[in-house]
């Protein structure tokens, strides 16, 4: 450590001289009487540095420090990288040991760094002496401080809690909307399939009765494959006015070739394909007695793989939802784990279904971004309280998109997910990251869900989390993810 001595050299030696006139200009101890100032210029010293590090985060703390003279900056670590947060030549200004008077209820290490940035004077007093003027000189003080500390990671530990459980309760009730939907539909098409098998076997008793000769039924079953064919390869989709043409169409056919009940089949297979081309090659193929015993079989025949195609369409949905629910909790999983991001992204997403109704959803995804190691579970919670976030600034508006953009550089991950809300007032902005501030009415909001995000992405994975963009119309959240595991 530059200048400062390594903690060893400049504080072991002898100090500069302490006069108690000079301590009692700090506001700092500018209320203490005689014998107390004199306790604190027999105990600690006065010393002068080079621009350099006074104390190094993580490091074991030893020393408050308190600026006489000079000039102070106070860094915090980002992504292997200090970061200035704070420049001052305030006198009297503190840190290092400060939190000593809590002993061993909290790691004694120094929670930032402090460095001189010009040549400066500082008084010195070591931890285990700081710790014992704070309890012996100030207990009703002490016991404040230490209810207030340990009040306030209580409080915020419970609030966190809370926090997953409210996005829990809503994930859970969105999951259960968007499962309840093709789970009905399957219900549905399961009973229409049951009553046309019903039909068929009675078609199936007409024709043990003989009513039909080889020939027909031969000619019937080949229509049957073709219609099931039709069906499976059936690709286009129909605007309701061309679905409702069309309709017309066959019942006008049906109604030429007296067929009653063509209108009720009409819409069965204008949903299949078949068209009047198709029912004239079938009326001169099977003849005009058994034209409409034809038609009503092949009816039964279309609605059958219709009902069986949303069948399978449901149930592939169900497996899809709970394939992302999967996904999404990573309960089956490791912690630390190598993941494709769009993959949790993308789970996210169907976990929000519900609230991205009527939401323009853009996926500006770059693919050619390799797996990375992250903590997944962790990091869907971010993605989920950023898309919340997202999501609210936009409730009330007339629609609105939402912009999940991924893209790599310099050996990091990047994710940004955008909104076309009204942006964060210029005068909050530099709060949204504050444990328990919050925009949101009273009961709406707890106000930790971007303190978990930043300490998920800063704290675990050694990344960034900030504002790249807010005004209206474009507010940008952006998160950075390094290559590097964090260790």
């Amino acid at each position: 450590m530059s200048g400062f001595g390594a903690e060893q050299g400049g504080l072991a030696g002898k100090g500069l001289p302490c006069t108690m006139d000079e301590l009692r200009t700090l506001f700092l101890f500018e209320k203490l009487d005689e014998d107390k100032l004199a306790w604190l210029c027999e105990r600690g010293r006065v010393v002068e540095v080079e621009p350099g590090d006074l104390t190094v985060e993580g490091e074991p703390s030893r020393y408050l420090f308190v600026l006489l003279e000079g000039e102070v900056a106070i860094l915090k670590r980002v992504s292997g990288v200090d970061v200035e947060v704070n420049r001052t030549g305030h006198r009297g200004v503190y840190g290092g040991a400060w939190n000593a008077y809590l002993g061993d209820r909290v790691p004694q290490t120094y929670p930032q760094s402090m460095r001189a940035t010009r040549r400066s004077r500082l008084f010195v007093l070591e931890a285990e002496q700081f710790s014992f003027l704070m309890r012996d000189w100030f207990p009703m003080a002490v016991h404040l401080l230490e209810g207030l500390f340990f009040g306030m990671r209580g409080v915020q530990e419970a609030v966190s809690q809370r926090e997953r459980l409210l996005a829990l309760g809503a994930l859970s009730a969105g999951l259960t909307h968007e499962l309840n939907n093709p789970a009905a539909a399957a219900v549905r098409a399961t009973a229409g399939l049951r009553e046309r098998v019903a039909g068929m076997r009675h078609k199936l008793g007409l024709i043990a009765a003989g009513i039909y000769d080889k020939s027909v039924l031969v000619t019937l079953i080949r229509l049957q494959e073709e219609a099931a064919e039709r069906v499976a390869k059936k690709a286009t989709q129909l605007s309701p006015l061309e679905a409702s043409d069309r309709e017309d169409e066959l019942g006008d056919w049906f109604d030429d070739h007296g067929i009653g009940f063509g209108w009720d089949v009409a819409p069965v297979f204008v949903q299949a394909g078949l068209d009047v081309p198709w029912l004239d090659q079938v009326a001169e193929l099977v003849g005009g007695e058994h034209l409409g015993s034809a038609v009503r079989w092949l009816g039964y025949t279309v609605e059958t793989e219709l009902l069986m195609n949303e069948i399978e369409d449901s149930t592939t949905r169900v497996s899809t939802l709970v394939g992302a629910a999967r996904q999404y909790s990573q309960l089956d999983r490791g912690p630390f784990q190598t993941v494709d991001l769009h993959e949790l992204l993308d789970s996210t997403l169907v976990m929000l279904a519900r609230k991205i109704d009527g939401i323009q959803v853009v996926k500006d995804y770059d693919r050619s971004i390799a797996p990375i190691g992250v903590y997944a579970a962790e990091l869907n919670q971010v993605w989920t309280n950023l898309v919340d976030n997202a999501l609210g600034a936009m409730a009330g508006t007339d629609g609105g998109t939402l912009t999940i953009r991924t893209w790599e550089s310099d050996g990091s991950v990047f994710v940004e997910i955008g909104d076309t809300g009204p942006g964060i007032p210029a005068d909050i902005q530099g709060r949204i990251f504050e444990p328990f501030f919050t925009t949101k009415p009273v009961g709406e909001g707890t106000g930790l869900g971007l303190d978990i995000s930043w300490r998920i992405v800063v704290n675990k994975h050694h990344g960034d989390l900030r504002v790249s963009n807010s005004e209206p119309g474009d507010t940008r959240f952006e998160v950075r993810l390094p290559r590097t595991p964090p260790s």
